[in-house]
């Protein structure tokens, strides 16, 4: 989901920040798409290139959303400690349950206190503690990709290079990719969004301004090797939430009735199996399922096999 900016102090209740953070709780993760030119201001106000730092506007989010989890986390939290002592309760179990809102499972609760040392007696902890707490609970269950947009405007290089070592960033250019898109919609390119080359159509038909935009679109792909869209959403999708691609196929045809090779594709969950794929595709073929072929390889295997990234599959199911 495409969201608007937040205000400063949304955390505080600003801009009906609650109620916009709150919602952001949906998203598995988050894009920040971040001016790299520094040539758009806190405001959004375009300003002159480079007279914006972009690192206040990555600083500025990580800590809204910070603040955020940490007011999740202390609503109750005098009860919460004390009972947990009092009780003896597991802490990771505990903290999974109250913050289950924020989607903290036992194993990142588990995780995240490792990693910060944290007592097992959170009576015991101090105000940032529970700062720091927020902080690995929002990396882990909001992992971020910074999409260092307008990399193609002169300057950018240089605040791209300055923090790519500090935050995990991909250099982009939203205005390039939708130039090669636009391009190949009128058919003056052949280009697939993600590769770091088109195919010129009927050169001799282009006036000399389509020339120069062209021209000017190889010469980014050359130096960038990519617009970096789908390079981000590759990394977000296939790295962070580990999802993995499945097709369905059929061991004779692969083709659909257009003739097109392998047209449909799921993503699902790591750890998914054969049985979870026939209900993606319909409930009938999950309910009536007798078995799975995996195409590439001819195999037959049962309802628990495990899926692989690039499978292709196909049910077996009674009819």
């Amino acid at each position: 989901m495409d969201v608007p900016g937040l205000v400063e102090g949304a955390s505080e209740g600003r801009g009906l920040g609650n109620t916009f953070l709150d919602n952001l709780n949906e998203a598995d993760a988050l894009i920040h798409i971040v001016d790299i030119s520094g040539s758009t201001d806190k405001n959004g106000n375009a300003v002159e290139r480079l007279s914006h730092n972009p690192e206040e506007d990555i600083k500025f989010l990580e800590n809204e959303l910070d603040q955020w989890y940490l007011r999740v986390i202390k609503k109750g939290w005098d009860k919460f400690s004390r009972t947990v002592v009092q009780e003896n309760l597991d802490l990771k179990r505990s903290l999974a349950k109250q913050l289950s809102g924020l989607r903290v499972t036992e194993a990142i609760a588990q995780e995240s206190l490792k990693e910060l040392s944290l007592s097992h007696r959170p009576s015991e902890w101090v105000p940032n503690d529970l700062l720091n707490l927020a902080k690995e609970l929002r990396k882990r269950t909001k992992p971020i990709i910074i999409a260092a947009n307008k990399i193609d405007i002169e300057g950018a290089k240089y605040n791209f290079e300055k923090l790519k070592e500090k935050y995990e960033m991909i250099l982009c250019s939203a205005e390039v990719e939708l130039a090669l898109r636009e391009a190949a919609k009128r058919n003056l390119i052949k280009y697939v969004p993600g590769e770091n080359k088109f195919e010129i159509l009927n050169e001799n038909k282009l006036n000399e301004q389509q020339k120069k935009g062209i021209e000017f679109m190889k010469k980014f792909l050359d130096e960038f090797n990519s617009t970096g869209i789908q390079d981000v959403l590759n990394k977000i999708v296939f790295e962070k939430l580990k999802y993995i691609a499945v097709f369905p196929g059929g061991v004779s045809k692969l083709e659909d009735k257009d003739g097109n090779v392998l047209p449909d594709c799921h993503l699902l969950a790591e750890g998914s199996t054969a049985l979870d794929f026939a209900y993606r595709i319909h409930k009938d073929l999950g309910d009536n399922f007798i078995a799975a072929i995996t195409v590439k390889d001819k195999r037959r295997v049962g309802r628990e096999y495990k899926l692989k990234n690039m499978d292709v599959i196909e049910i077996a199911a009674k009819k």
